[in-house]
């Protein structure tokens, strides 16, 4: 007799946990509608983040520290993932090395040490060592 006094407090207890399907409503529209809302605002704030990166000279000195033990070593060869020629970077157009940094960024550039470094920087870090070697001779 006792076994089934608790069965029943058990399975009343359950329904009292567990409210019915119809009592959560979910409106999709209106959901739909906030999400969209969301990654609209969150686009427009990338884009205008990436307006504001234009390269600065003065705050690149800290940020080529990486860059120097081997773009500013002249006739320096890397011997990993094979041996070729480290190019000199003073001098390149700003355009140029942002598009090699991002490139290698993105992956679209396989070389995996300068992927790593590069995909540490920020875009106002590309901005601003491209200026930092563009000014250079």
């Amino acid at each position: 007799m006792t076994g089934n006094i608790l069965l029943s407090i058990s399975v009343r207890r359950s329904k009292d946990i567990f409210p019915s399907a119809g009592q959560f409503r979910v409106n999709y529209p209106a959901t739909m509608k906030k999400l969209l809302a969301f990654l609209a605002l969150a686009g427009i704030a990338q884009i205008a983040a990436a307006a504001d990166a234009k390269g600065g000279t003065t705050t690149a000195e800290n940020k080529v520290a990486n860059c120097i033990g081997c773009h500013g070593i002249p006739g320096y060869k890397a011997s990993f993932p094979e041996v070729y020629q480290v190019p000199m970077l003073g001098g390149q157009s700003a355009k140029y090395i942002e598009n090699a940094l991002n490139a290698y960024k993105k992956g679209e550039r396989k070389h995996p040490t300068m992927r790593g470094i590069a995909a540490s920087l920020s875009d106002q870090d590309i901005a601003d060592v491209a200026a930092y070697y563009a000014q250079q001779k």
